[in-house]
């Protein structure tokens, strides 16, 4: 799994975990302002995509929480973990398997439950996203409608990148699979377990829920988080709205107990 790590070393240890189809530089509005105020920042791309390896058999959010907590345990932690769509919910899964090894969790766009039509899903998309077409079908999905209302200057530049590394086979391959594989309800079995402090931001034009105030209703209350709905945000809200996202970010953090001091949550419980 590739990673960059910015800051100094012996800062607060931050990971940034993308979703599906995306790339580690989807976080690029968080990390300077991280590293500024002197936390440590590992970004990575997940299993098969960006510049990671592309010989993986598995995916999913149990096989991306076990690199997730491989990466703290190389850096050194505990860490908070901040995920995107799948990858909220791959943080989300590490932090029920090793309490120990995460101090907190942001979720943008968290995709926490399987959908009532995910296992059609799984049937479209291998055919969705073959050779030739997948590439462009998934980089227009990704710019038009996972990006509805706001948008990032560079989203054009990013919705490239993300178009030219489908457009390897290789590349291609391993997300097809992951389309394939990918449930949710591993982590679903697991939130009640979770007991630490989470943020979790939503946008209300986010295609991937039938109702996002309901569905940040229902993680609020499965996660005891804080959750806040973004308008004219669709599934990127850390890229689409970073003006909001950002600052509620860093007082979040700068909100948490030390490492080695207990949260209040699991004092409570």
């Amino acid at each position: 799994m590739a990673y960059t790590d910015d800051g100094p070393a012996d800062g607060r240890l931050v990971v940034l975990v993308p979703g599906m189809g995306d790339l580690r530089s989807t976080w690029r509005e968080l990390v300077e302002p991280l590293t500024g105020v002197g936390y440590r920042v590992a970004t990575t791309d997940l299993r098969g995509h960006g510049d990671s390896d592309t010989t993986f058999r598995t995916h999913g959010d149990v096989a991306t929480a076990g690199d997730v907590l491989a990466l703290v345990d190389r850096l050194g932690g505990p860490a908070v973990l901040v995920g995107s769509s799948m990858g909220a919910a791959a943080v989300a899964y590490a932090a029920a398997e090793r309490p120990d090894a995460v101090d907190g969790l942001v979720m943008t766009g968290p995709i926490l439950r399987d959908a009532s039509a995910g296992s059609a899903g799984r049937l479209v998309y291998p055919v969705l996203f073959a050779r030739p077409w997948g590439a462009g079908v998934w980089s227009a999905h990704y710019r038009k409608t996972l990006n509805r209302g706001r948008q990032a200057p560079w989203l054009g530049e990013h919705v490239q990148a993300v178009r030219s590394a489908l457009s390897d086979p290789e590349h291609l391959a391993q997300f097809r699979t992951l389309t394939r594989q990918l449930t949710h309800a591993p982590v679903t079995a697991r939130l009640p377990q979770l007991h630490l402090p989470v943020l979790a931001f939503l946008g209300r034009l986010d295609p991937d829920y039938r109702d996002p105030q309901a569905e940040g209703a229902w993680i609020e209350q499965a996660l005891c988080a804080q959750v806040e709905l973004l308008d004219d945000v669709a599934h990127y809200p850390h890229h689409q709205a970073p003006d909001i996202v950002v600052p509620a970010v860093l007082g979040f953090l700068a909100g948490l107990p030390a490492p080695d001091q207990p949260t209040a949550l699991s004092q409570e419980r």
